[in-house]
């Protein structure tokens, strides 16, 4: 079987190389050549071969040359981004020349330019309710001069962001004790003017005080806790958070307790502070006075309406000061202590409510504390 499948492939060879003779004449003389089936094959094979070699020589070069295409190309873009650097630093330098040029290159002259922006500052934080202030006298020779306008910037950015911080959180404190959201009370729009806030953008405000951004950002944050500030401290004047007597003592506290009388288990729904007959009762809060009269258990009350669902009682009163309808404003004499309706004596009872339900008036008087620490 083998050997008829070679004796195939050689009648099929024979036949594409079938045996050639070649005449060559020289010089009057005839030579035959005669080229046999094998070495027909052999220079076949040969040019085969070459062919092959010039074909893979070529694909080379190509290859070649695409990837000196892409070095190159990846070297021109290296060279453009070095040039754009150099042309970005040269331009910077430029700026900087113009800059001292415009100052006629004197110290002196850029001493004081940073003492004006250390002093417009000091004004617009002061502006904004920081209680900071320049450093009013700088000595020595300008490069002193400057590192002491930047230690003193440096200080009044701290005291900003001390003051504005912690007077923040605290009528935070004082509006979540008396049951309200810090949130809620800055609506759109209820911010301090002035570039501070107007500019929501650090990289705006860094330019309008040629500062750097970062000194921008501090800034800017302590401005908008100052105008929290603000808009806070205005909802907390509106809250019954003062005191309602002065040098009186607390006698019982809000919740349950023994009844004076039943001697059983009550619930008090306010604060008594034991005092002298007459001593004088204030109103704890602007608003307008609802009631004044009697109301049983409570003998003689005055009830002071404050908006947003506040309300205040004082009980057992012997006299009044104040109408219904009449505008009282925080801190302002309302009434006179006294031992009417089930007292056992002088004494005042003090009530706070928030939208109809008795609520412990020894959150808004410490909220009081709180805000009175802001200020």
């Amino acid at each position: 079987m083998v050997a008829l499948d070679i004796a195939r492939w050689r009648k099929a060879l024979e036949a594409y190389f079938p045996e050639r003779h070649i005449y060559v004449r020289s010089g009057g003389e005839v030579r035959a050549v005669a080229l046999s089936t094998g070495r027909q094959m052999a220079i076949a094979s040969a040019i085969a071969a070459c062919a092959l070699w010039m074909g893979i020589s070529t694909a080379a070069m190509a290859v070649g040359a695409m990837s000196d295409s892409k070095v190159e190309k990846a070297v021109a873009a290296e060279r453009a981004k070095f040039e754009r650097r150099m042309a970005d630093r040269e331009a910077r330098l430029n700026s900087a020349v113009v800059q001292l040029s415009d100052t006629n290159g004197s110290t002196e002259m850029l001493a004081q330019a940073v003492e004006h922006r250390q002093a417009a500052l000091a004004m617009l934080l002061d502006a904004a309710g920081a209680t900071a202030a320049p450093t009013q006298t700088l000595v020595g020779t300008p490069s002193e001069r400057i590192q002491t306008v930047s230690n003193d910037t440096d200080r009044l950015i701290d005291q900003a962001e001390t003051y504005a911080k912690t007077r923040a959180e605290r009528l935070r404190l004082a509006l979540r004790l008396a049951g309200l959201n810090p949130a809620a009370q800055s609506p759109p729009g209820a911010a301090l003017g002035g570039p501070l806030i107007e500019a929501g953008d650090p990289r705006a405000l860094a330019a309008v005080l040629d500062v750097d951004e970062d000194f921008a950002r501090r800034i800017q944050r302590a401005a908008n806790d100052m105008s929290d500030i603000r808009v806070m401290k205005v909802a907390a004047e509106k809250l019954p958070i003062a005191a309602p007597t002065v040098g009186t003592r607390r006698s019982s506290g809000f919740g349950v307790r023994l009844d004076p009388f039943s001697r059983s288990v009550a619930f008090h729904s306010g604060l008594d502070f034991s005092a002298a007959m007459r001593t004088l009762v204030y109103s704890t809060g602007p608003g307008i006075v609802s009631y004044v009269g009697p109301r049983n258990g409570y003998g003689n009350v005055v009830e002071i309406d404050h908006g947003g669902g506040f309300k205040t009682r004082y009980g057992h009163l012997s006299s009044s000061t104040v109408a219904v309808g009449q505008h009282v404003a925080v801190g302002q004499r309302i009434a006179s202590t006294g031992s009417s309706g089930r007292s056992t004596g002088p004494h005042l009872h003090y009530e706070v409510w928030v939208n109809g339900r008795a609520q412990n008036p020894d959150r808004f008087l410490k909220a009081g504390s709180y805000v009175h620490e802001a200020e």
